[in-house]
C-alpha cells in the first residue's frame, strides 16, 4: 500500500517575507506644489501605506505625507484638508487585518501678498520674530 500525503499550504516563515515585500513595495507618496504668488501657493501630498495585522508598512500613510510636505523645506506650512481612505468607522479594524490606505494631504505653503502688506501696516513681523 503506497500512501499519499497531501501537499501542505506555505508555512508561515515563507509568508512572512513574501508580505513584508510586498508591504515594502506598495508604499509609495506623490507630491505637487503650485505657486500663486512669489512667495506662496498651495500643495497636495498623496502617499500609500500595506497594513498587515495593525503594522503599517513602511509607515502609516498619514505620516508617509505629512513627512513628504515638511521635508520639502518651505515656510509658513498649514495642512487644510486631511483624507483617509478606506474609512469603514467602526468596521475599520478589518483594514487592520490586510489592507492598503491612501492619505491625501492638501493645504497652503508661504506667505500671501496680502499677508505680507498686513506685516508691514502693523509693524508685527509674521515670522514672530
Amino acid at each position: 500500500m503506497v500512501s499519499q500525503s497531501l501537499p501542505r499550504g506555505p508555512s508561515l516563515q515563507r509568508l512572512l517575507p513574501s508580505l513584508f515585500l510586498a508591504g515594502m513595495l506598495s508604499a509609495c507618496a506623490t507630491i505637487s506644489f503650485e505657486r500663486e504668488t512669489e512667495t506662496s501657493g498651495t500643495f497636495r501630498s498623496e502617499a500609500w501605506a500595506f497594513t498587515i495585522f495593525a503594522w503599517d508598512f513602511p509607515k502609516e500613510s498619514v505620516q508617509i505625507a505629512r513627512d513628504n510636505v515638511f521635508d520639502a523645506g518651505l515656510s509658513n506650512l498649514d495642512v487644510t484638508n486631511v483624507i483617509t481612505t478606506p474609512y469603514l468607522g467602526w468596521w475599520d479594524w478589518l483594514l487592520d487585518v490586510v489592507g492598503v490606505r491612501k492619505t491625501v494631504l492638501t493645504g497652503t505653503w508661504g506667505f500671501s501678498g496680502e499677508q505680507l502688506r498686513k506685516e508691514k501696516a502693523t509693524g508685527t513681523p509674521l515670522l514672530g520674530s
